[in-house]
């Protein structure tokens, strides 16, 4: 061992399932010395997974911690399934057990649900800190087939067409007509460039409502070529996001809305989002976003 070199203790978790090698798989660094930034974005290239989390010392005094979430290029501001998959290690490290408490994010503080089951994993729940905002996708339905290589009638292209929602991180919204659709679909890097330059949503993600499994209402797949993933596994900021899309298409105007999303199936590591968008008056009061996530690995990291 290079005796000039300093260990970073890691865990890598597969999140949104229950069962290893499969959801989405994120490199989490927990309580170890707060790394410079650069630092930080080099670690998470060297991973290079969809997200690698750095759990740090909280400067809110109602956290318990904070997140520092790296995609292989940038670091985000809120993203689901590294919260997650954080909440995990910190219950398997006895730092945070059944409960409620609060993480620093970003985007503010994420309030966090552990629910202890009898048997099997606790299912972990992040009520997002912001409401869904919307704002309309200037894209023609054209132009969005050109951008999944899909042909034009498979994109939908009733009530609303494609729209750009977040909760912290915007995504563009693309229904298309069924799951074979939505296995054709590969991104177009040109047109990716040429139609999103510029757009609030540079990522997108794509549905229908033709899901696999029974119990499930959803199927989707997340792109995001142009921030170093083309393909996102589990994606529970855009999760969080649909609710806002899903719920505005409800005619419920009061009540809880609930739905579970399949994500992954398409590159072999299938996940399982639930998802909630609670409605007053027919407007989103809240979006809560959970699932569980299974420890896979445990390292050290060598760092100059």
């Amino acid at each position: 061992m290079d005796n000039h070199a300093m260990p970073l203790r890691y865990t890598t978790l597969d999140v949104f399932t229950d069962r290893r090698f499969r959801g989405n798989p994120l490199a989490v660094f927990c309580d170890q010395p707060e790394l410079p930034d650069a630092l930080m974005q080099t670690i998470a290239g060297e991973f290079n997974l969809s997200e690698t989390v750095f759990i740090v010392p909280p400067r809110d005094a109602g956290a318990l911690r904070r997140l520092r979430i790296f995609t292989p290029v940038t670091e985000l501001p809120f993203a689901g399934h590294p919260t997650i998959g954080a909440v995990q290690a910190l219950v398997d490290s006895g730092i945070a057990t059944s409960g409620s408490f609060a993480l620093e994010l970003g985007v503010g503080l994420v309030p966090i649900t552990v629910s202890r089951r009898k048997q099997g994993l606790p299912f972990l729940q992040l009520t997002t800190a912001r409401l869904p905002e919307r704002r309309d996708a200037a894209a023609r339905r054209a132009e969005l087939a050109q951008l999944l290589s899909l042909d034009d009638q498979d994109i939908l292209s009733d009530r609303g067409l494609a729209q750009q929602y977040s909760c912290g991180v915007p995504y563009l919204f693309i229904p298309v007509r069924d799951r074979a659709a939505l296995a054709r679909a590969r991104p177009d890097l040109s047109a990716w460039h040429r139609t999103l330059k510029g757009a609030w949503a540079q990522m997108a993600f794509v549905f229908c409502r033709d899901p696999e499994l029974a119990g499930s209402q959803i199927r989707a797949r997340m792109f995001a070529p142009t921030l170093g993933v083309w393909e996102d596994p589990a994606t529970g900021s855009a999760a969080a996001a649909l609710a806002g899309y899903l719920a505005d298409g409800e005619t419920t105007a009061t009540g809880p809305l609930r739905w579970i999303v399949e994500q992954g199936f398409e590159m072999g590591r299938p996940s399982l989002i639930h998802v909630e968008a609670e409605k007053a008056d027919g407007r989103v009061t809240a979006v809560r976003v959970g699932g569980t996530a299974v420890r896979v690995s445990e390292g050290s990291l060598l760092v100059d």
